[in-house]
């Protein structure tokens, strides 16, 4: 069970640009991911390497401050809001859910919830 502070030292971790740094700090070893009802991407190396090649198709994110972070025994909940610039200079952004079921002080599973149809929308 992760105490409030080790989950907010991993917000603060992604806040802070570490995405693929926080997966390699934070999620366990045999740690997934999924989106939505996607099928899960599985392992931390696997993931990882997921996120750097996702950051490698972009100029920038902006990470804002969650404006939820709910702490319950092993479960965490997060409320995101990330602002990607693509290559070309375009502003979107991406408000999500993230659900996460912790092992000690490690996420073991995350699963992102949002809205498809809004999902990277163009922002000024």
């Amino acid at each position: 069970m992760p105490s409030r502070e080790r989950a907010l030292e991993f917000v603060d971790a992604v806040v802070n640009g570490d995405h693929a740094d926080a997966i390699f700090n934070f999620y366990h070893e045999n740690a997934s991911m999924q989106e939505n009802s996607q099928p899960p991407r599985k392992g931390r190396t696997n993931l990882v390497a997921h996120e750097k090649t996702a950051l490698d198709r972009v100029r920038e994110i902006h990470t804002h401050q969650p404006t939820t972070v709910l702490v319950d025994g092993d479960h965490v909940m997060i409320e995101w809001t990330f602002d990607m610039i693509d290559k070309q200079g375009v502003k979107r952004r991406l408000e999500e859910i993230a659900l996460q079921k912790w092992q000690g002080d490690r996420i073991l599973c995350e699963k992102f919830i949002y809205d498809t149809a809004t999902a990277w929308q163009v922002v000024p």
